[in-house]
């Protein structure tokens, strides 16, 4: 779906998470940065995908890497989300859709015969340098981290 490829700079964004707090690409620089955008917080596989990150926390700050979690829910939902699975990385609430659509992942859907728009399940690796170095379209939601850390 996404129009960026391996080796573009990553879109520049800044949007708040669940609490209010303002998150930029900048803000990474010197960090490795995985930006997973999902549908919709607290659904079935949204969640497998959101724990499985959460249970290999330590594995990815030990590697260097930062995580942010980006959807179109309100911060309410996103704070309910991250506190109900006690998430240690911040969710993007991105209601204007301004970072989703600054990495294109925004498009036709289909789901059970019936077509939508949505926001396809996509995963972007990015350098310290703010270089995409991976990015993962096909999400095994109970195995994202494997997907991610074996790259």
């Amino acid at each position: 779906m996404t129009s960026l490829n391996v080796g573009d700079k990553a879109p520049n964004f800044s949007a708040e998470d669940q609490d209010g707090n303002t998150h930029q690409l900048k803000d990474f620089e010197g960090s490795k940065l995985v930006v997973f955008f999902y549908p919709k917080a607290s659904t079935p596989g949204c969640t497998a995908e959101a724990c499985n990150l959460k249970d290999n926390w330590q594995t990815f700050e030990k590697q260097g890497f930062k995580i942010l979690g980006v959807s179109a829910d309100t911060k309410r939902r996103q704070q309910n989300f991250k506190k109900k699975y006690e998430l240690p990385y911040p969710l993007i609430a991105d209601e204007d859709k301004s970072v989703i659509k600054a990495f294109d992942v925004w498009g036709p859907k289909k789901f059970m015969g019936k077509e939508y728009e949505g926001i396809h399940r996509t995963t972007f690796i990015i350098d310290e340098k703010g270089i995409i170095v991976d990015i993962i379209k096909k999400v095994k939601t109970k195995a994202h981290a494997e997907q991610i850390l074996t790259e």
